[in-house]
């Protein structure tokens, strides 16, 4: 195969894989499309990659990554079934709430697939990406987590299970970027340059999550922070008088939930 990436759709998430991967695989072995020629141009740019339409794509990738939405993988897909078909290509797809089953009835054929959910922080490396996979070999396998270790952790989980926990980690960025502005909103009240709170909020976010990545156990950790009859203290009762923790919990059930529905 001339390439061993080849990416379908450099949106968000897909252009962030791709970034990601040329740190690993060299540019010229990454083909990208886009229905926006332009992004897909733009993008080989700063990897040294290549921009190409989809079925030239497909005939020459190992790996031929979707990065489509959901409701356009059968049009993105019926095109390229032939190409898919006859070749020795591995299907990697991340979109949210498509099976692989799926996946197999749109190519109509039982080739090796991928399934992914990553998140955005894969652009800087620091990524959580889910996946199952099926018709695919153990050499296959491990060439496809060589090929993204740089975009961050790579766990695979049994397909059933990988949307209840993107719900967490692949919205959950999302949940934190709110979480931070509320943190230095709240500095900002209290006299804090916005510009300074803002960093405070990412760093202090950042620490506490090495600390957890490290010793474990949340609740040991918080409770470390918070001497009896202190400020932390008065800050968790705060949130719990608000209701943190049960917002946090609705949010990631209303995410699941919401990938259901489009599922159906």
């Amino acid at each position: 195969m001339q390439y061993t990436l080849g990416f379908i759709g450099c949106g968000n998430m897909g252009g962030a894989l791709a970034l990601a991967a040329a740190k690993a695989v060299d540019g010229n072995k990454i083909a990208l499309c886009d229905y926006c020629a332009d992004k897909a141009q733009a993008l080989a740019e700063k990897i040294n990659g290549t921009a190409c339409d989809a079925e030239t794509l497909v005939k020459n990738s190992k790996f031929v990554v979707l990065g489509v939405k959901p409701q356009n993988m059968e049009d993105t897909l019926l095109p390229l079934r032939s190409a898919l078909q006859s070749g020795n290509h591995v299907v990697i797809s991340m979109a949210a709430g498509v099976s692989i089953a799926a996946l197999e009835t749109l190519i109509s054929a039982h080739v090796p697939i991928i399934r992914i959910m990553p998140n955005t922080p894969a652009q800087v490396g620091a990524g959580m990406i889910l996946y199952d996979c099926k018709n695919v070999s153990k050499e296959t396998e491990h060439e496809f987590l060589a090929c993204f270790a740089k975009a961050g952790v790579i766990d695979k989980i049994p397909e059933d299970k990988i949307d209840a926990a993107s719900a967490l980690s692949g919205c959950g960025p999302a949940f934190v970027y709110a979480f931070a502005e509320a943190l230095a909103d709240g500095a900002v009240e209290c006299g804090v340059p916005r510009d300074k709170a803002a960093i405070y909020a990412a760093q202090t976010l950042k620490g506490a999550a090495e600390m957890l990545l490290t010793y474990g156990h949340p609740a040991d950790l918080k409770d470390a922070v918070c001497s009896p009859g202190g400020t932390t203290i008065a800050g968790i009762h705060a949130l719990e008088k608000a209701g943190f923790r049960n917002a946090a919990m609705d949010a990631v059930a209303a995410a699941y939930k919401r990938t259901l529905e489009l599922k159906k």
